[in-house]
């Protein structure tokens, strides 16, 4: 990790750049982000492996409306709608 950075600052680095390789591969909303598949993932240059566990839980975050808070490193404020 660079010098003076926290693990959750790191973290938020990372989930932006994989926002910005969904962007230029063509992901543009939230539509396009639910829709994409793994075949489709794989496409996105220099995707790496790390980086679709990202994907996959931005995916999760933006279908329960919680993306806000996993981008921040926080907890959901959202009350579970499921249990």
């Amino acid at each position: 990790m660079p010098k003076g950075m926290t693990a959750t600052q790191l973290t938020f680095q990372q989930k932006i750049k994989v926002i910005s390789k969904l962007y230029e591969g063509g992901c543009k909303t939230e539509k396009d982000l639910q829709t994409l598949e793994l075949a489709e993932m794989l496409k996105i240059p220099g995707i790496t492996v790390p980086e679709l566990s990202i994907i996959v839980n931005l995916q999760k975050c933006v279908k329960a409306h919680t993306l806000y808070s996993y981008l921040g490193g926080g907890e959901n404020e959202q009350p579970d709608q499921n249990g």
